[in-house]
């Protein structure tokens, strides 16, 4: 390897990377795909700056000699590590990478998506969720009481923490999260965190169910909006990129372990008009149309998951194990193809 390729490094990530076969659960054919996802990726991350040069030495003998290679950016390398490696484990993959480069963790933690934790507010005992958008450091801050949790310094607190129309836009917003989340997803724990910026505000809509019983399962929801509003105040563009991370798993006899995970993405924007004069009426203008925007939002990407992604892979597992036998499959394949070709004439 050149010299001035950080080698450490190299072998840092590959033991990160080797982390998933830890358990020694991972069968051959898993073994095998993270392993070539894994040599794709180190391929990816060092990039030759030029190609191999052809010299001769003393002795008149053609040999090759690699230049240099120039290393890739370590917050994409550590993207595309996360994106290869198992969803239901990002978590722990993320806190790995993070003691590696305690550098990236900023920037890593607003920018991968991983299933949500909640807390308990301790002065209004309910439960709240915690994402990067209401962290400060270790602290969180709660809708319900409005304060971090463990305490921040008083200079930081006036900076994070909203007041004015956007604090009351927030806690109408929680209260109608709350009561959806209840008819929705009986049960469950809800969040909304709002912030201003310099033309509109901008928020955080959060939702979260597990299950537990024969098998496991958790739906985390995140929906990130932000409100550009016009100068007369009458209408407004709202801009929403909604995540869903979904993780399911069922252990028995009968199936062994089936575990299901993965994430999905989805944007959508919109120009919605506000009615009334009075600050008030401008303000539960918003806290409508941000509910109506999620409300469709959870919708159209139920009905895709559902739809789409478990019809294919019912699907496909319908394909791979048919209880019809075989002779009466192809007997109907055959009769099928007559009907056609009559049709056809």
């Amino acid at each position: 390897m050149p010299a001035t390729t950080n080698t450490s490094e190299i072998i840092t990530w590959l033991i990160l990377s080797l982390i998933y076969f830890g358990g020694g659960d991972a069968d051959l054919w898993t073994t095998i795909f993270i392993i070539d996802d894994l040599l794709d990726w180190l391929e990816h991350w060092m990039q030759p700056g030029q190609p191999k040069a052809l010299e001769e030495d003393s002795e008149g003998i053609k040999q090759y000699h690699a230049q240099p290679y120039e290393m890739a950016d370590p917050f994409d390398a550590a993207l595309d590590l996360l994106r290869r490696l198992p969803p239901s484990s990002t978590q722990q993959n993320l806190n790995g990478i993070i003691s590696l480069r305690p550098d990236l963790e900023d920037d890593l933690l607003s920018s991968v998506d991983v299933a949500l934790t909640a807390r308990r507010c301790p002065k209004s005992g309910r439960d709240y969720l915690c994402c990067d958008y209401n962290r400060d450091g270790n602290s969180y801050r709660s809708p319900w009481s409005n304060t971090f949790e463990p305490p921040i310094e008083p200079d930081d607190a006036a900076e994070l923490i909203p007041g004015g129309r956007v604090r009351r836009m927030e806690e109408a917003l929680n209260a109608g999260v709350d009561v959806y989340r209840e008819l929705y997803y009986e049960g469950g724990v809800s969040s909304a965190y709002l912030w201003a910026l310099d033309e509109g505000f901008a928020g955080v809509v959060l939702f979260k169910k597990t299950a537990s019983g024969a098998g496991k399962g958790g739906w985390d929801s995140i929906h990130v909006l932000e409100v550009n509003e016009a100068a007369t105040k009458r209408s407004a563009h709202y801009k929403l990129t909604s995540t869903v991370i979904l993780d399911l798993g069922l252990s028995s006899s009968s199936i062994d372990n089936l575990d299901l995970a993965g994430n999905l993405t989805r944007q959508t924007q919109s120009d919605m008009s506000i009615s009334g004069f009075r600050d008030s009426e401008v303000e539960q203008g918003h806290v409508v149309n941000i509910g109506r925007m999620v409300e469709d939002m959870e919708t159209r990407m139920r009905n895709l998951l559902q739809e789409v992604y478990f019809g294919k892979a019912k699907d496909v597992v319908g394909d791979l194990r048919s209880i019809q036998p075989l002779s009466e499959a192809e007997r109907d394949k055959a009769a099928h193809r007559d009907v056609i070709s009559k049709m056809g004439r």
